[in-house]
């Protein structure tokens, strides 16, 4: 079957660094072109392990609170640019790994868009390794934005 618009969901990787914010505006301005979806994953780092499971409890929940705190904001931002609420995930684990699960997992994400790092240590981790080792491990295309770009640029292409 056909995938029309409003079935197309861009899916963006929510981290704390500064090119998150090209990938959300570019995929927040295609999905409002398309007519399209944005969704946001989270990936939060497993808590070491602990002698008493009480603790290792309570840092997953003061994990899982941080990770809701900071993607609200985005989903803030989503719902400003396009007008619909984001899909939102959360999940547990390396990130790479969990973004291949939800990948695999759930047929809706049309899109993965990322942001390329500016630094001198090039694109960064999760680019790097999808465009390599594990590029043919993705049944969705991938669009990287230079993660330099400013609004007026993303705009332009998106």
């Amino acid at each position: 079957m056909a995938e029309t618009p409003a079935d197309r969901v861009f899916l963006v990787v929510v981290d704390e660094t500064p090119e998150l914010r090209v990938a959300l505006r570019y995929a927040c301005r295609r999905a409002k072109r398309t007519g399209g979806r944005v969704a946001l994953l989270y990936v939060m780092e497993p808590p070491e392990p602990q002698h008493w499971e009480t603790i290792g409890d309570l840092m997953r929940e003061e994990a899982r609170q941080r990770a809701e705190d900071i993607v609200t904001g985005f989903a803030d931002q989503v719902v400003g640019a396009t007008g619909v609420p984001p899909i939102l995930h959360f999940r547990e684990g390396g990130r790479r790994e969990q973004l291949l699960k939800l990948l695999a997992e759930d047929p809706s994400i049309s899109i993965l868009v990322l942001a390329a790092g500016t630094g001198s240590e090039g694109p960064g981790p999760l680019v790097s390794s999808l465009v390599g080792k594990y590029v043919g491990s993705l049944r969705i295309p991938m669009t990287i934005v230079p993660g330099s770009l400013t609004d007026a640029q993303v705009d332009a292409i998106a």
